[in-house]
């Protein structure tokens, strides 16, 4: 009985303070909520029809627009576009339009994945923490060691130290 109440009180209590790491064994930061490995993988952002298609989103929301193939963040003035030129959805090694693929699951509306406390945010993935961030999937060089990245995919490079985003076509920098 012991043993029960131990495992259910560790589990509240990493629903409170969680932290995941995706491709590593544990979160290196108390400051963080989010870690990725260094895989020389990116994390793919969700891919909407339109951004006027998206309604009650929050600022600083991040998607991937399939009207004009571009990389985008919510702000309050409106949405910015973090990809530069237009991109494509058609896997160069394959052939095949990703669009497609994307397309032909069945879209659960109320799909949701919190961590920290929860709360009524709109999104897919939502980090609820006030005092922790994401950190990005780190790649050196993403443009030469990602073999084929998927449109809306973004990384850190570690190289250039800059913010890394595919449209699909090519990567685009991004500094303060």
């Amino acid at each position: 009985m012991k043993n029960i109440f131990i495992l259910i009180a560790a589990l509240f209590f990493n629903s409170l303070f969680a932290q995941v790491a995706i491709g590593k064994v544990s979160v290196a930061s108390p400051s963080v909520s989010l870690d990725f490995g260094t895989a020389n993988r990116g994390m793919i952002l969700p891919w909407v029809t339109s951004t006027g298609a998206v309604t009650g989103v929050v600022n600083g929301t991040m998607v991937y627009d399939l009207t004009d193939k571009k990389i985008k963040v919510k702000y309050a003035s409106g949405w910015k576009d973090l990809s530069i030129l237009t991109g494509t959805t058609v896997d160069p090694l394959t052939s095949v339009d990703g669009a497609t693929i994307q397309n032909a699951p069945v879209e659960n509306s109320t799909a949701k994945t919190a961590i920290g406390t929860p709360t009524a945010t709109p999104g897919i993935l939502v980090l609820e923490d006030a005092n922790k961030a994401m950190v990005l999937p780190k790649v050196a060089s993403p443009h030469l060691n990602i073999i084929n990245p998927a449109p809306g995919m973004m990384v850190y490079d570690t190289t250039a130290k800059l913010l890394a985003v595919f449209n699909g076509s090519v990567w685009t920098f991004w500094k303060q």
